[in-house]
This record gives C-alpha cells, sequence and structure tokens, in this order.
C-alpha cells in the first residue's frame, strides 16, 4: 500500500510520537535535504541531491530515511502568493505520489512559500558568495521548510497542551 500523502497536519497524526523526519526542497536541478532531531526540535542540512532519474533519487532518499531512522517525509509545497497552485506544486505532488509508490513512511505537505527567496538573503546577509549559494542553496531552504514545519507542530503540541 502506497505512504499517505497528507497537508503538515494531518500527516503528524500518523507519524510515530517520536522519530525524525526528512525535509525535502524539490528543485529542478537538485534535491535539497534536511533531517531533524528524533524529538523533532532541530533541522540540519544533510545534502544536495543532483537531479537525474526519479529511481535514483529516490533509491538515495530512501537510503538516507533508512540509515537515519527518520518515521517520515516533509516536503516543501510551492504554493503560489495567491494560494494557487501552479506547474512546480503540480510536479511536486506528482513525485510525492511516486515516492509514496516506493514507501510506507507518511508524506506531509508544507507550504513553502518564498522559503528559497528567505535562504537567499540570509546567506547573502552572510556574505556567501555567489557561487557558494549556489552550491548550498537548496540544503539550506530544505533546513528552512523542516524548521518552519517542526516549529508549527512544536506550537499545535504547546496550545493543545500535549508539549
Amino acid at each position: 500500500m502506497p505512504a499517505l500523502i497528507l497537508p503538515l497536519v494531518d500527516a503528524a497524526t500518523h507519524w510515530p510520537e517520536r522519530g525524525g523526519l526528512i525535509g525535502l526542497d524539490l528543485g529542478t536541478k537538485t534535491i535539497g535535504v534536511a533531517v531533524s532531531n528524533p524529538d523533532r526540535r532541530l533541522a540540519t542540512g544533510v545534502e544536495t541531491i543532483q537531479r537525474k532519474q526519479f529511481k535514483q533519487d529516490a533509491a538515495r532518499l530512501l537510503a538516507i530515511a533508512t540509515e537515519r531512522k527518520v518515521v517520515g517525509f516533509v516536503l516543501g509545497l510551492p504554493i503560489n502568493m495567491d494560494g494557487s497552485e501552479g506547474p512546480r506544486a503540480q510536479s511536486t505532488r506528482a513525485f510525492a505520489r511516486n515516492l509514496a509508490n516506493l514507501t510506507t513512511l507518511p508524506i506531509g505537505l508544507w507550504d513553502e512559500r518564498l522559503s528559497t527567496a528567505a535562504v537567499e538573503r540570509e546567506l547573502i546577509g552572510m556574505d556567501v558568495s555567489r557561487a557558494k549559494r549556489a552550491e548550498v542553496i537548496d540544503e539550506h531552504a530544505a533546513i528552512f521548510i523542516l524548521q518552519g514545519a517542526l516549529d508549527r507542530l512544536a506550537n499545535l503540541r504547546a496550545t493543545s497542551g500535549n508539549g
């Protein structure tokens, strides 16, 4: 049975109480990968995968999932500023569907509006060269996406009295 693909808050109900998550920033040429600690408090970068073919990309992601003993995925969903979904969001949903056929780990979709732009501004503010920014932008965007999702989940736990 394929993995569930749900909005982040709904996906979280299908993840165990503890266990790391993998955050993904899907670019056209690369995939930024970040993971959280088992308590889901902190996202850290893992790597940037140069996209080749889906099967190869998915195999690397599933290998990371196994190595890190994660319990789910968080995919950044690039929603337009007006709330609509364009070609990139459709491409992300297609990637999620294909990945879901290869794993049972629930996949949460998280609105990633402006994540890459925010990370780019941060790296420019740190005086990181354009060439170096190009190397790390997707991994840092994955960290930004995953940390945003972790913070949202922590906020939900705190307001529901379970955390």
